[in-house]
Protein backbone atom coordinates (compact mmCIF):
# COMPACT_ATOMS: atom_id res chain seq x y z
CA UNK A 1 0.00 0.00 0.00
CA UNK A 2 1.32 3.04 -1.30
CA UNK A 3 2.33 5.93 2.17
CA UNK A 4 -0.19 8.52 0.82
CA UNK A 5 -3.21 5.55 0.89
CA UNK A 6 -1.96 4.33 3.97
CA UNK A 7 -2.09 7.91 5.66
CA UNK A 8 -5.25 8.61 4.20
CA UNK A 9 -6.91 5.28 5.98
CA UNK A 10 -5.58 5.78 9.14
CA UNK A 11 -6.76 9.48 9.27
CA UNK A 12 -10.11 7.85 8.47
CA UNK A 13 -10.52 5.16 10.99
CA UNK A 14 -8.90 7.90 13.95
CA UNK A 15 -11.56 10.16 12.63
CA UNK A 16 -14.30 7.20 12.81
CA UNK A 17 -12.74 6.99 16.94
CA UNK A 18 -13.82 10.78 17.24
CA UNK A 19 -16.71 10.54 16.07
CA UNK A 20 -17.65 7.92 18.47
CA UNK A 21 -16.69 10.13 21.13
CA UNK A 22 -18.77 13.13 20.12
CA UNK A 23 -15.35 15.10 20.24
CA UNK A 24 -13.21 16.86 17.88
CA UNK A 25 -10.13 14.26 16.94
CA UNK A 26 -7.14 13.73 19.65
CA UNK A 27 -4.45 11.89 20.47
CA UNK A 28 -6.60 9.04 22.77
CA UNK A 29 -8.47 8.78 19.09
CA UNK A 30 -4.74 7.55 17.73
CA UNK A 31 -4.37 4.98 20.27
CA UNK A 32 -7.99 3.88 19.82
CA UNK A 33 -7.93 3.47 16.32
CA UNK A 34 -4.18 1.40 16.39
CA UNK A 35 -5.82 -1.01 18.79
CA UNK A 36 -8.71 -1.72 16.61
CA UNK A 37 -6.61 -2.01 13.42
CA UNK A 38 -3.55 -3.84 14.98
CA UNK A 39 -3.14 -6.96 16.87
CA UNK A 40 -2.55 -5.29 19.99
CA UNK A 41 -4.32 -5.32 23.50
CA UNK A 42 -4.25 -1.70 23.86
CA UNK A 43 -2.05 1.72 23.64
CA UNK A 44 -0.49 4.88 25.64
CA UNK A 45 1.42 7.62 24.84
CA UNK A 46 3.68 9.76 26.74
CA UNK A 47 4.75 13.25 26.16
CA UNK A 48 8.76 13.38 26.93
CA UNK A 49 11.45 15.47 27.01
CA UNK A 50 15.39 15.29 27.71
CA UNK A 51 15.04 19.07 30.25
CA UNK A 52 11.21 18.69 31.15
CA UNK A 53 9.34 16.10 33.32
CA UNK A 54 7.70 13.47 31.19
CA UNK A 55 4.10 12.46 31.51
CA UNK A 56 1.31 10.13 30.06
CA UNK A 57 -0.97 11.56 27.89
CA UNK A 58 -3.58 9.21 27.69
CA UNK A 59 -4.36 5.26 27.46
CA UNK A 60 -6.88 2.76 26.12
CA UNK A 61 -6.95 0.52 29.17
CA UNK A 62 -5.74 0.07 32.69
CA UNK A 63 -2.74 -2.51 31.36
CA UNK A 64 -1.62 0.45 28.94
CA UNK A 65 -1.69 3.21 31.82
CA UNK A 66 0.64 1.11 33.94
CA UNK A 67 3.11 0.48 31.26
CA UNK A 68 3.09 4.58 30.69
CA UNK A 69 3.54 5.12 34.25
CA UNK A 70 6.29 2.20 34.93
CA UNK A 71 8.82 3.28 32.22
CA UNK A 72 8.38 7.30 32.78
CA UNK A 73 8.81 6.01 36.88
CA UNK A 74 11.62 3.45 36.66
CA UNK A 75 13.17 5.37 33.46
CA UNK A 76 13.82 1.90 31.51
CA UNK A 77 11.94 0.24 29.14
CA UNK A 78 11.25 0.07 25.32
CA UNK A 79 9.65 3.62 25.46
CA UNK A 80 12.09 5.35 27.01
CA UNK A 81 14.51 3.48 24.55
CA UNK A 82 12.49 4.71 21.68
CA UNK A 83 12.75 8.38 22.86
CA UNK A 84 16.47 8.55 23.34
CA UNK A 85 17.08 6.50 20.37
CA UNK A 86 14.88 7.63 18.26
CA UNK A 87 13.70 4.62 16.51
CA UNK A 88 11.65 2.24 17.46
CA UNK A 89 11.71 -0.96 19.75
CA UNK A 90 9.85 -3.92 19.22
CA UNK A 91 9.55 -6.16 21.81
CA UNK A 92 8.03 -9.78 20.88
CA UNK A 93 7.86 -10.96 24.35
CA UNK A 94 9.33 -9.47 27.40
CA UNK A 95 10.10 -13.06 28.93
CA UNK A 96 13.28 -13.61 26.13
CA UNK A 97 16.52 -12.96 27.80
CA UNK A 98 17.20 -10.02 25.88
CA UNK A 99 14.04 -7.32 27.51
CA UNK A 100 15.34 -8.81 31.00
CA UNK A 101 18.87 -7.96 31.13
CA UNK A 102 18.19 -4.49 29.23
CA UNK A 103 15.25 -3.37 31.33
CA UNK A 104 15.08 -5.72 34.68
CA UNK A 105 12.78 -3.88 36.91
CA UNK A 106 10.56 -2.98 34.31
CA UNK A 107 9.97 -6.34 32.65
CA UNK A 108 9.46 -7.75 35.88
CA UNK A 109 6.98 -5.25 36.66
CA UNK A 110 5.02 -4.57 32.99
CA UNK A 111 4.61 -8.74 32.97
CA UNK A 112 2.85 -8.28 36.46
CA UNK A 113 0.62 -5.74 35.36
CA UNK A 114 -0.30 -7.94 32.56
CA UNK A 115 2.03 -6.96 29.20
CA UNK A 116 3.91 -9.58 27.14
CA UNK A 117 5.13 -8.05 24.07
CA UNK A 118 5.90 -4.19 23.63
CA UNK A 119 6.12 -1.75 20.82
CA UNK A 120 7.89 1.77 21.01
CA UNK A 121 7.54 4.41 18.45
CA UNK A 122 8.60 7.54 18.98
CA UNK A 123 6.92 11.00 17.80
CA UNK A 124 9.05 12.73 15.62
CA UNK A 125 9.49 16.20 14.32
CA UNK A 126 12.69 16.70 12.29
CA UNK A 127 15.13 16.65 15.22
CA UNK A 128 12.59 17.07 17.86
CA UNK A 129 10.77 13.87 19.68
CA UNK A 130 7.73 15.83 21.60
CA UNK A 131 6.57 11.75 23.24
CA UNK A 132 6.54 7.87 21.96
CA UNK A 133 3.59 5.43 21.35
CA UNK A 134 3.25 2.46 23.01
CA UNK A 135 0.97 -0.72 21.79
CA UNK A 136 0.95 -3.68 24.31
CA UNK A 137 -0.10 -7.10 23.92
CA UNK A 138 -0.93 -9.90 26.67
CA UNK A 139 0.38 -12.74 25.01
CA UNK A 140 3.76 -12.99 22.56
CA UNK A 141 3.29 -11.32 19.67
CA UNK A 142 4.51 -10.50 16.13
CA UNK A 143 3.72 -7.41 14.04
CA UNK A 144 3.97 -8.50 10.24
CA UNK A 145 5.69 -6.25 7.19
CA UNK A 146 1.96 -4.51 6.45
CA UNK A 147 1.23 -4.02 10.13
CA UNK A 148 4.68 -2.39 10.90
CA UNK A 149 4.52 0.02 8.32
CA UNK A 150 0.75 1.18 9.13
CA UNK A 151 2.43 2.54 12.91
CA UNK A 152 4.17 5.00 11.61
CA UNK A 153 1.11 6.59 10.19
CA UNK A 154 -0.43 6.85 13.39
CA UNK A 155 2.68 7.90 14.97
CA UNK A 156 2.92 10.70 12.43
CA UNK A 157 -0.44 11.80 12.95
CA UNK A 158 -0.04 11.41 16.66
CA UNK A 159 2.83 13.60 16.29
CA UNK A 160 0.72 16.24 14.63
CA UNK A 161 -1.92 16.80 16.70
CA UNK A 162 0.36 16.41 19.66
CA UNK A 163 2.06 19.50 18.08
CA UNK A 164 -1.14 20.90 17.89
CA UNK A 165 -3.19 20.68 20.89
CA UNK A 166 -2.51 22.11 24.54
CA UNK A 167 -0.80 20.04 26.14
CA UNK A 168 -3.21 18.32 28.23
CA UNK A 169 -5.68 18.05 25.79
CA UNK A 170 -7.18 14.97 24.74
CA UNK A 171 -10.04 16.28 22.62
CA UNK A 172 -13.00 18.80 22.43
CA UNK A 173 -16.85 18.71 21.72
CA UNK A 174 -16.81 18.13 17.84
CA UNK A 175 -18.52 21.36 16.76
CA UNK A 176 -15.27 22.72 14.95
CA UNK A 177 -13.59 21.73 11.55
CA UNK A 178 -14.02 18.54 10.01
CA UNK A 179 -11.48 15.89 10.43
CA UNK A 180 -9.79 16.88 6.83
CA UNK A 181 -9.76 19.64 7.67
CA UNK A 182 -8.14 19.46 10.84
CA UNK A 183 -5.44 17.11 9.46
CA UNK A 184 -4.68 19.67 6.61
CA UNK A 185 -4.03 22.23 9.08
CA UNK A 186 -2.12 20.44 11.21
CA UNK A 187 0.53 19.38 8.16
CA UNK A 188 0.98 23.35 8.34
CA UNK A 189 1.47 23.62 11.91
CA UNK A 190 4.21 21.22 12.21
CA UNK A 191 6.32 23.20 10.02
CA UNK A 192 5.92 26.73 11.77
CA UNK A 193 6.12 24.76 14.99
CA UNK A 194 9.94 23.41 13.64
CA UNK A 195 10.91 27.47 12.06
CA UNK A 196 9.81 29.03 15.77
CA UNK A 197 11.83 26.12 17.68
CA UNK A 198 15.05 26.90 14.90
CA UNK A 199 13.85 30.84 15.99
CA UNK A 200 14.26 29.99 19.70
CA UNK A 201 17.64 27.98 19.56
CA UNK A 202 18.89 31.52 18.33
CA UNK A 203 17.23 34.14 20.66
CA UNK A 204 17.93 31.84 24.03
CA UNK A 205 21.19 30.14 22.52
CA UNK A 206 20.37 26.52 23.19
CA UNK A 207 20.02 23.54 22.08
CA UNK A 208 17.00 22.64 19.42
CA UNK A 209 15.34 20.14 22.43
CA UNK A 210 15.37 22.81 24.82
CA UNK A 211 13.99 25.42 22.47
CA UNK A 212 10.90 23.06 22.06
CA UNK A 213 10.38 22.91 25.82
CA UNK A 214 10.21 26.03 26.10
CA UNK A 215 8.10 27.06 23.55
CA UNK A 216 5.57 23.55 24.58
CA UNK A 217 6.08 25.64 28.19
CA UNK A 218 5.17 28.87 27.25
CA UNK A 219 2.20 27.52 25.65
CA UNK A 220 0.87 25.44 28.25
CA UNK A 221 1.37 28.46 30.70
CA UNK A 222 -1.08 30.68 28.82
CA UNK A 223 -3.04 28.26 27.95
CA UNK A 224 -2.87 28.41 24.00
CA UNK A 225 -2.38 25.95 21.25
CA UNK A 226 1.49 25.23 20.21
CA UNK A 227 0.66 26.05 16.89
CA UNK A 228 -0.65 29.29 17.79
CA UNK A 229 2.62 30.83 20.15
CA UNK A 230 4.40 28.97 17.24
CA UNK A 231 3.03 31.55 14.48
CA UNK A 232 3.37 34.19 16.87
CA UNK A 233 7.41 33.62 17.13
CA UNK A 234 7.63 33.06 13.48
CA UNK A 235 5.90 36.75 12.73
CA UNK A 236 7.86 38.33 15.65
CA UNK A 237 5.04 39.06 18.00
CA UNK A 238 6.65 37.10 20.35
CA UNK A 239 10.51 36.79 21.74
CA UNK A 240 11.69 34.57 24.20
CA UNK A 241 14.41 36.11 26.55
CA UNK A 242 17.35 33.70 28.04
CA UNK A 243 17.10 35.18 31.33
CA UNK A 244 13.07 34.64 31.44
CA UNK A 245 11.36 31.84 33.07
CA UNK A 246 10.74 28.52 30.80
CA UNK A 247 6.60 29.75 30.74
CA UNK A 248 7.60 33.17 30.55
CA UNK A 249 8.70 35.22 27.57
CA UNK A 250 8.86 39.35 26.75
CA UNK A 251 5.98 40.34 23.76
CA UNK A 252 6.87 42.83 21.18
CA UNK A 253 4.60 45.80 21.10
Amino acid sequence: MRSGSRSARVQMLVAEQAARRGARVGVVDVCTAAVAALPVGGAGLSAMSRTAASHPLCSTDSISEQVEELQLTLGEGPCVDAFLHGSAVLTPDLLTVEPHDRWAVFTDAALKAGARALFAFPLQMGAICPGVLDLYADVPTVLNAEELADVPAFADLATLLLLDARIDETGEPADGPSPDRVFDDLVGHRAEIAQATGILTVQLGVGIDEAFVRLRAHAYAQGRRLADVAADVVAHRLRFSSHAEPDQADEET
